[in-house]
């Protein structure tokens, strides 16, 4: 399902990842997810791959996909809510072996595909590699961001890193890869960023962003992430101010386990800060 548009409305989307404990609980799955995010409010739906496991393999995209992609896209349908971003785990552009590479770049292609037929907007893709990000990962991952650019061009979809693991976690190694590559962008996570790095991070990066995952642990009982060193609110004004015209997209992780009330009190974190 495709948007519509709708200036009124303040965009909103949860990471399935937020349901990630339920899921492993067999207490969640794709279709429960759609329709809480109905619920919820939200505006597009970002799942995670997690969520898709029937689609979790190698290989070619097969007949019982097209069955399960069908189901989920009447689902979809029924909500009245567009797919938006799709963050992929295990397909990340930077493996120091030529083989395990080509592994990953072909269920990067694989999920670029699943994502057409669904209808997302954008992908997340990570770069992988090395925290330093030395000349020869930079190489391999500038080429491999390239490369999904260029097929998902024609096709309508964003290219998307995010600030996960490995390079990406340093605030400068992100600038250098969205200056490089163009038609690259970030899904800025609000806390992924080396602790100490954090605050720089927000700060160089929310220029890039075209996603965010505003991530929660701890609330209050009046409502405000009290997560020390998080500065959710500050980490959402510092987007504001560098115009960010994206979905508010979240991911949050309550440290008491409850995923029902962590996003719901994001939700009403974003909208009291957003306004």
């Amino acid at each position: 399902m495709h948007r519509e548009s709708n200036a009124a409305t303040m965009e909103l989307a949860i990471c399935s990842y937020s349901f990630h404990r339920l899921l492993k609980a067999g207490q969640h799955d794709i279709f429960k997810y759609i329709t809480d995010c109905k619920e919820l409010g939200c505006t597009q739906l970002d799942p995670w791959n997690g969520h898709l496991a029937p689609l979790n393999h190698d290989g070619p995209v097969s007949f019982a996909d097209t069955e399960f992609m069908e189901k989920v896209e009447e689902a979809a349908d029924v909500s009245g809510l567009p797919w938006g971003l799709l963050a992929v785990d295990g397909a990340h552009i930077y493996e120091p072996g030529e083989t395990a590479r080509a592994a990953n770049r072909a269920r990067a292609y694989r999920w670029l595909e699943i994502a057409g037929t669904l209808g997302f907007e954008q992908l997340r893709i990570d770069a992988g590699g090395p925290e330093e990000m030395p000349d020869e990962a930079f190489r391999i991952i500038v080429e491999g961001y390239n490369d999904l650019i260029a097929r998902a061009r024609p096709m309508g979809i964003q290219i998307l890193f995010e600030n996960h693991f490995g390079p990406t976690v340093v605030p400068d190694n992100c600038v250098r890869l969205c200056e490089s590559v163009e038609g690259l962008r970030m899904l800025l996570d609000t806390h992924n960023f080396k602790p100490e790095l954090r605050d720089e991070g927000r700060q160089k990066c929310a220029e890039f962003a075209s996603a965010t995952h505003i991530k929660t642990f701890n609330f209050d009982d009046a409502g405000n992430e009290v997560t020390p060193d998080e500065k959710v609110e500050e980490a959402i004004g510092i987007l504001i101010d560098s115009d960010y015209k994206g979905v508010w997209g979240i991911e949050s992780v309550p440290a008491d386990g409850d995923e029902y009330a962590g996003a719901r009190k994001t939700i009403d974190l974003i909208k009291r800060v957003v306004g």
